[in-house]
């Protein structure tokens, strides 16, 4: 599992970016792939997969 920052989430348009706390990369996420509920600022761990436009973060839980 990776761990990183929620960096913007928009819960109305259900959709965000998670910065990798490794590598400083970030990761589209979808409320669909959520675990439990984020906001901006929450630690979070999350696994990757391909989307269609490159790596997503999925099965995204608070820390």
């Amino acid at each position: 599992m990776n761990q990183g920052t929620v960096k913007f989430f928009n819960g109305d348009k259900g959709f965000g970016f998670i910065k990798d706390d490794e590598s400083n990369t970030e990761y589209f996420v979808h409320v669909t792939g959520l675990v439990d509920q984020i906001e901006e600022g929450d630690s979070v761990e999350f696994e990757l997969t391909e989307g269609r436009k490159g790596l997503n973060a999925v099965n995204v839980k608070q820390l």
